[in-house]
């Protein structure tokens, strides 16, 4: 199987609860960063991956309309929204593909391509699913001791230690035997790593959380260091 996915899953259909009164006329991918929607940083990260799938649900005709004209398929999510899972799974005719890399856009990046760096650790003989991570010192905005255990050998299980940084390549094959309708891929995580096909990297730059409204300044004050 290739090391380099060709399609990448965008999710972009949750209310973004956290962002308060930011999603009261907008969806949160829309809020800007830096002058430029959080949506475009992360398509802007997807521009040499082929085929780019970008799932809505929550005012999905101002997604839709943002990515008119543009190579990105939208993938319409009615009348409930799926959570990430069932968003996935959902969009899977549309990808069309056995691997994809997965995005959330809610975070902004110093550093490396992330999608770039993900695709140089991948070894589908050994892995079902590959996460990368970051300690939490280069996790700018995001709270918490950590969301898995990183071994030396690269695989992950469930407990403090690296973060998760919403960007992964995996197997589609690993939903087939999930729950209908919505559900977390925190679920085919947790079995990947029971099998031990549960792996993780570390990203080497910086990364900020802006699934809350103060995550806005630190990600722009993150940008501008990296300017400098």
């Amino acid at each position: 199987m290739s090391n380099h996915p060709d399609a990448v899953m965008l999710f972009a259909a949750g209310f973004g609860t956290r962002m308060g009164s930011l999603t009261a006329d907008r969806p949160k991918p829309l809020i800007e960063v830096a002058g430029r929607p959080l949506l475009d940083h992360a398509l802007d990260l997807a521009k040499d991956v082929p085929r780019a799938v970008v799932n809505a649900h929550y005012k999905a005709e101002q997604i839709e309309a943002h990515l008119d004209g543009r190579n990105v398929i939208l993938s319409l999510e009615s009348p409930e929204v799926l959570d990430t899972g069932g968003g996935l799974r959902a969009a899977l005719p549309l990808l069309d593909r056995p691997v994809v890399y997965t995005m959330n856009t809610d975070a902004v990046w110093a550093g490396p391509n992330p999608l770039d760096l993900l695709a140089q650790v991948w070894d589908a003989d050994r892995m079902d699913a590959l996460l990368l991570c970051l300690p939490p010192a280069q996790a700018i905005g995001h709270a918490g001791s950590g969301d898995f255990i990183l071994a030396p050998d690269g695989r992950l299980s469930r407990g403090p230690g690296v973060i998760y940084s919403g960007v992964q390549i995996l197997r589609t094959d690993t939903l087939e035997d999930m729950p209908e309708g919505a559900f977390s891929l925190g679920l085919v995580w947790d079995k990947l790593a029971n099998s031990g096909r549960l792996f993780g990297c570390t990203y080497p730059g910086t990364w900020c959380d802006v699934g809350h409204p103060a995550g806005i300044t630190l990600a722009e004050e993150m940008l501008g260091r990296a300017d400098v």
